[in-house]
Parts: C-alpha cells; sequence; structure tokens
C-alpha cells in the first residue's frame, strides 16, 4: 500500500486495494464510477480495468496513473484473435499486473459482467456488482451479457443498484441487494448559481437557452428535440457531449440546436450557469427503462429548472414533488417550457429544490455502500468461523 495512504474509516480497507472492471473508459464521461472509486482511492489504491482495444501491435497491457491512488489499466490486444483467446490474454495481463504491482490483498468490483470470463481466475476477499443500469437493453449488447450477469449474481457478496426501478426488478436475484440512485457533488454544481460569464463556444447563442448534457445515443429522443426547435424557432437547444453508438447523421440540424461537442467534468457548472432549462430528453424505450439519470439532482443543485421526459426514476421522486416538469411529448414539452420561461419567481420552488437535496451527496452514497460491504465481510468471517465449529451462523 502507498506509504501516503491515510487510515482507513472503515476497518476493511485496511491493507487492501480495489480492482474494478468497468464497460467505460475512465477519461470519456465522469460520473458514477469516478465518484464512487476516487473516494476509495482516499484511503487504497484502486486499479480500473477497462476493455481492450484492439491494432496491429503485441499484447500489452498500458497502465497509467489517473490520480492519486487510481490506475487505469488498458489491455491493448492484437487484431485477429478468437474470443477464445482474448479471454485468455486479458485473464493473463490480469495475472500479471497482479504481480507487477504486488496487489495481495483486494476485492473486485464489477460494472460489466462481460469482465467476469477472464478474471474468474483471481482470488479477492469479496466480490461488488454495481448494477448501474440494465447493460443487456442497450445498443449492440453482447449476447452472452445476460448469462454472465445471472453467473455474476451468484458469486457477487454484495449487489448495489444505480436507482429504484431497476431494483425492484433484480431485489429477487440476491439476497444482499441494496438501491443506492444517483447522487451529486452538491457544492460543484452549486457554482452555476453564480457564475456570470459564458464559455466561447457558449455566449454568442441567444436566449432562452435549454440546455443538456450527457451521452448523445440511442436513448436520446431526437424527434422530440427536432419538433420543439421546429415549432419554437426562437429557442435555442444547447447539446453537450460525445455522439456514440448513432449517426450523427440522424440528428436534426438546425440553427437554434447547438452541438458543443464533449466538455470536461470541471466545465459542466460554466455551462450550465447559462441556461434557462435544464432537459433530460431521453426516449422511452428499453434502454432507458431502468436508469437512474445522474444529471436530474446536479441540473436541480445548478437552481435550473428541469423538463424530463417520463422515466421511472425521474418522475419518482423528482416529478411527483413537482421538482421537475414532466413532458412525453413534443407539445408538453413546449408547455412545460412556456411555463417555466413565464415564471417570473423560482424562490420557492429553489428553496423546495434545496431542502429535497440536502441528504443527497457522493460522500454519503460512498458512506452507505462502505458499511455495506463490511457489513457482508464480517457476516462471511462469523460463517466461516462458525462453521468451522461444526454451528450454523444466524
Amino acid at each position: 500500500m502507498p506509504i501516503n495512504t491515510p487510515a482507513a474509516p472503515w476497518q476493511f480497507l485496511d491493507d487492501i486495494d480495489l480492482i474494478c472492471f468497468s464497460h467505460l473508459r475512465w477519461d470519456f464521461v465522469y460520473q458514477r464510477p469516478q465518484h464512487l472509486l476516487s473516494r476509495f482511492a482516499n484511503f487504497t489504491r484502486v486499479f480500473y480495468l477497462e476493455e481492450p482495444i484492439f491494432h496491429d501491435g503485441p499484447d500489452k497491457l498500458i497502465i497509467s496513473k489517473s490520480a492519486d491512488n487510481i490506475y487505469v489499466a488498458v489491455p491493448h490486444l492484437q487484431h485477429g484473435k478468437s474470443h477464445e483467446e482474448i479471454v485468455q490474454k486479458q485473464a493473463e495481463l490480469i495475472a500479471d499486473l497482479v504481480q507487477e504491482m504486488e496487489i495481495n490483498k483486494y476485492f473486485t468490483w464489477y460494472y460489466t459482467p462481460m469482465a467476469l470470463p477472464y478474471s474468474l481466475h483471481l482470488k479477492p476477499q469479496m466480490i461488488v456488482y454495481d448494477c448501474m443500469d440494465e447493460l443487456s437493453a442497450f445498443k449492440f449488447a453482447p449476447v452472452e451479457l445476460k448469462q454472465n450477469e445471472k453467473e455474476l449474481m451468484q458469486i457477487a457478496d454484495v449487489v448495489f443498484t444505480g436507482g429504484y426501478s431497476i431494483y425492484e426488478a433484480k431485489k429477487n436475484q440476491h439476497p444482499n441487494i441494496y438501491p443506492f440512485p444517483s447522487s451529486i457533488d452538491k457544492d460543484h454544481f452549486a457554482r452555476a448559481r453564480i457564475i456570470n460569464s459564458d464559455p466561447d463556444d457558449q455566449k454568442h447563442i441567444p436566449h432562452p437557452r435549454f440546455g443538456f448534457y450527457g451521452v448523445i445515443d440511442e436513448r436520446f429522443d431526437i424527434d422530440m428535440i427536432a419538433g420543439a426547435a421546429i415549432a419554437k424557432p426562437d429557442w435555442q437547444f444547447v447539446l453537450i457531449g460525445p455522439i456514440v453508438k448513432i449517426d450523427p447523421d440522424t440528428l436534426p440540424r438546425f440553427k437554434n440546436i447547438h452541438y458543443l461537442g464533449p466538455k470536461s467534468y470541471e466545465q459542466l457548472p460554466e455551462y450550465l450557469a447559462g441556461w434557462d432549462v435544464a432537459i433530460i430528453p431521453f426516449a422511452i424505450n428499453e434502454s432507458t427503462k431502468y436508469i437512474s439519470p445522474t444529471k436530474t439532482p446536479e441540473y436541480l443543485a445548478a437552481g435550473k429548472p428541469v423538463i424530463s421526459t417520463p422515466i421511472k426514476d425521474v418522475v419518482s421522486p423528482y416529478g411527483d414533488n413537482k421538482l421537475v416538469h414532466i413532458a412525453s411529448n413534443t407539445k408538453q414539452f413546449i408547455k412545460n417550457g412556456e411555463t417555466i420561461l413565464n415564471k417570473k419567481n423560482s424562490k420557492v420552488w429553489l428553496t423546495k429544490v434545496d431542502s429535497f437535496l440536502a441528504g443527497n451527496s457522493w460522500d454519503r452514497t460512498w458512506s452507505q455502500m462502505a458499511k455495506h460491504i463490511e457489513t457482508t465481510i464480517g457476516t462471511e468471517i462469523k460463517v466461516t468461523n462458525t462453521k468451522a465449529k461444526g454451528k450454523i451462523y444466524v
């Protein structure tokens, strides 16, 4: 363990490393994995294993230090390998990582069940599955994902879910499962309330501005945005984020729709500050059935009124508590937009928002997860000890 690692608040973090397997690139979009693992990194080393990149060179594992105690490891595999060879080579590279970095005691943390076949040789102290999305419903999802998840559920010691709706769908699949919907870094996004300047690529855009940040993919309701942009040519739509898994040519291209590309997590409050309305224009389909958008509380922490399509984990609790406007179609979107723009005073609403968000933070979410992990480890130790004595632990 690094010499400068502070004392861990939880006993299970003493002299133990964390190995995470993820389908997301660490430097892609700053979201749930980065928030949680960065907090673990305050007390232990975190090794973040990404999916492989295929190239024409030799097989290798490139390890980079992203931040204090966070090591990002990316397998680079030569083109032309069979599925079995890809699995075997990744297993070998992971074994090399464990030896090279002297990872002696560790627990594993999965975001993708697809990592299971090449990590089964590991012997962790415990296994955590943080099921943040229903990945099998996403575009281009591997056919074996569901079976891999079933196997992961069988060996995981504790399971977390990215929201309540996905928890309800999976709660009977594991005896030790807990819902943890999206949290926020309130201080970070509250900066948007006091920022008075615009980034260079946004300052020329007129008001009113309807803004979105996030990944623009098959979850995005292209038709609703196009319809609103046509019906309201004076409204400006600012869309921030990478375009993935869909053809960019299918996106609406009008003078009042502005694609500004990806921005860093640090930059988001600067853009939010200049919006009149924040939007969550997700289509209602299989890929959005169980999502819990992190941007919902982030938009609210920035003090921005929000219009969202009826995503279950947005409707409840945000829509039910009148904190977010819900629109199922273009007509409702426009009506909600007009209501927001015509509202003269939002102090009462903002007070209600702040009260609702008061107990919401990534620090609290991480702490509660850590408690569940430590409790699980403690229970398993007792089970082992009592079984050794010929007794059953209850």
